[in-house]
């Protein structure tokens, strides 16, 4: 999709712009914004103190851009882990957008889309039994855990949902 652009007056002079979609600061003062290809406006556009509900929390294990995470107390301190549909008690709590490696800060998003996957089929999508992910058919082995956790629009997003996870007999 191209940019989209707008006529505008330069000192008399009818000039196309192309309308910026993210901002750098005061250099893009005054100009015209638009949306991303997601239909939203992006975070650099918003007033200070607007942002996605986020959290930092201490990463136990090595995260990948797009995993679902579970976070959880490790010894009275929040840590955060891969969620896995695997394990009762370790369901998704939200995801990461960016890789986090063991004993770093990791941020944790809640209710927004997780732009960093891949590969994804339209439709519901479940926590899968492969640590981090999620898969369109819901696990059905003894002790997995089913838990809806959004809506892929795309092969690369996915709008997280919290829902209650239900453990299997």
């Amino acid at each position: 999709m191209a940019a989209p652009r707008y006529i505008r007056n330069n000192a008399g002079t009818l000039t196309e712009t192309i309308a910026i979609t993210s901002s750098a600061g005061v250099a893009d003062a005054e100009k015209i914004v638009a949306t991303g290809t997601n239909g939203l406006l992006d975070i650099t556009l918003m007033p200070t103190g607007i942002s996605p509900p986020v959290l930092t929390v201490l990463a136990s294990e090595n995260l990948a851009a797009g995993d679902f995470v579970n976070i959880y107390n490790n010894g009275g301190t929040a840590n955060v882990r891969k969620a896995d549909a695997t394990t009762s008690g370790k369901e998704a709590h939200g995801f990461v957008l960016s890789a986090v490696l063991a004993a770093a800060n990791a941020t944790v998003y809640f209710g927004d889309s997780n732009t960093a996957v891949t590969g994804r089929t339209a439709g519901v999508q479940y926590l899968s039994t492969t640590a981090g992910s999620t898969t369109t058919t819901a696990p059905s082995g003894s002790g997995n855990v089913v838990q809806r956790v959004g809506v892929a629009s795309s092969a690369t997003e996915i709008g997280f949902l919290y829902s209650q996870p239900i453990v299997l007999a």
